[in-house]
């Protein structure tokens, strides 16, 4: 029989973590049949497959990042959506786009939608900021990161996407230049990016 001990132990836990996995209460001792416990009670609610939150739980507007990467964790957000995560961009992507090692094997999920782009080197492990979102944290690139990645797949995001980033990018951070400088490198875009950068200067 459980006891309501356990079952505010479990809640407590669920508030906490914020969007959660089964596998995030057992990893503190509580079984995971506590969380279903809860979910039948209504106190926790099932946002997609495996993921969980409390009921009233404070949403943000980066609760899809959130999602993502408590599904894929060794993900990194990536391209339009960290552009947008760093306010670099007026788009409104309707995927989540994802930076995966060339190798992993693509993850299914019924929601948020996916944009899986393969990264690899340096270009897949440098730049990576860490950011916490409604308790979990989510890997994103930095914004000088994410406006090289966009010029490198600019085939992918459009032209039009990278300088408007670009442009975004060089007024807020004017300290910025010698990082962007140094991902355009990794990136291999330097040529490409120049005549922007001229005719922004």
């Amino acid at each position: 029989m459980t006891t309501n001990k356990e079952q505010r132990r479990a809640l407590l836990a669920v508030r906490e973590l914020g969007v959660i996995r089964p596998a995030d209460l057992e990893a503190r001792g509580i079984p995971r049949r506590r969380l279903y416990e809860l979910l039948r009670a209504g106190k926790v609610e099932r946002q997609s497959r495996g993921i969980y939150v409390a009921r009233g739980h404070r949403y943000t507007a980066e609760h899809a990042l959130a999602r993502v990467a408590k599904r894929v964790p060794g993900g990194v957000i990536c391209l339009l959506s960290a552009l947008r995560f760093h306010d670099l961009t007026t788009q409104l992507p309707a995927e989540v786009w994802i930076a995966l090692p060339e190798k992993a094997r693509k993850p299914r999920l019924d929601y948020p939608r996916l944009r899986v782009t393969r990264f690899s080197g340096a270009a897949l492990t440098d730049g990576i900021e860490t950011h916490l979102i409604e308790g979990v944290t989510v890997r994103v690139y930095s914004a000088a990161k994410s406006v090289a990645d966009c010029f490198k797949y600019r085939n992918k995001t459009g032209v039009d996407i990278a300088v408007e980033a670009l442009r975004d990018f060089s007024r807020r951070r004017r300290g910025g230049a010698t990082e962007l400088a140094r991902f355009a490198r990794i990136c291999r875009v330097t040529r490409v990016m120049q005549p922007y950068l001229d005719s922004i200067a």
